[in-house]
């Protein structure tokens, strides 16, 4: 058994794919509709056969609900590994990418928060334990 997807909710599915892909630097995987219905994913370009982020509307009442309640607790939504937070904060911040938390050392991890601006916060980590 593996992980193949998970999912993010998204205000707008259109500016979180320019945001993941433009800003972020993943790929877009899966893009098709039905009806009003869009499966979009994206995956890292480190390991495009691995999990896919699945950009999912938050048109749901309770994915936007759930959505809203962790960033209004200051929650990330969703952590991503990095080898080097300041750097890839530097690199994101000189893009325009707005940080709620700057790089921070925690036990046990090196950490910092950005905002997608389509609801989320993502926090990007590395691990400085094992």
């Amino acid at each position: 058994m593996r992980i193949k997807w998970t999912k993010l909710y998204v205000s707008d599915q259109e500016k979180a794919l320019q945001f993941y892909t433009e800003m972020l630097g993943f790929q877009k995987k899966a893009d098709f509709s039905q009806g009003n219905y869009r499966w979009l994913t994206v995956a890292s370009p480190e390991d495009p056969e691995g999990v896919e982020l699945i950009l999912e509307s938050n048109a749901n009442p309770a994915g936007k609900a759930y959505q809203e309640a962790l960033h209004s607790q200051g929650q990330p939504a969703a952590q991503f590994l990095v080898s080097d937070v300041q750097a890839e904060h530097d690199r994101l911040a000189a893009k325009g990418v707005k940080f709620t938390m700057p790089v921070t050392s925690t036990t046990g991890s090196i950490i910092a928060v950005l905002d997608d601006t389509c609801g989320n916060l993502i926090q990007l980590t590395h691990l400085t334990w094992g």
